[in-house]
Order: C-alpha cells, then structure tokens, then sequence
C-alpha cells in the first residue's frame, strides 16, 4: 500500500526536525516547512532519500566545504540558497 502524500509530508518533516545534530535539525526544518509542500513526488523521493545521509555530511555540503554528490546537487544548492539567506 502507498503511503498518502499528507503521511508522507508528516514523515519526512519529523525526520527533517529530529537529526543528529543540531545545526541540521534547523536548516532542514526551515527548510522542509517552506519546501516540501511544493515538492512532486520525485522531489519528494530525492529529498527523503537525502535525509538518509549521515548527518556531518549533510552539513559540509550544504555549507559548501565539501560539494555533494551529483544525485544531491541541486537539492543542496536549493538548501544552501535558503539556508545562506536566513543565516
């Protein structure tokens, strides 16, 4: 059975709020809140796939000291574009 597109956005915000560490929980969160509602189910993919990312990674990526992986680039650049603006 699929999972329903409400469930799903449930899902991957709790995830996005409940990382590793905290600089993360912030900028996914923030992130996730503007975001995940104008995501289509491939964008929604991406991202939850995103969030199975160790977390130190994550970080470096969107903080641009490490550049990500090429399935993540624009995600990322999407995040770190938000993420600049807000810090």
């Amino acid at each position: 059975m699929s999972e329903l597109h409400e469930h799903r956005l449930k899902r991957l915000k709790m995830r996005s709020m409940r990382r590793g560490i905290k600089e993360m929980d912030l900028i996914l969160t923030a992130y996730a809140d503007d975001t995940l509602h104008l995501m289509d189910d491939e964008g929604l993919a991406n991202y939850d796939d995103l969030l199975n990312e160790n977390d130190q990674d994550l970080y470096q990526w969107v903080t641009g000291q490490v550049p990500p992986p090429e399935r993540f680039e624009a995600l990322i650049a999407r995040i770190s574009v938000q993420f600049q603006g807000t810090g």
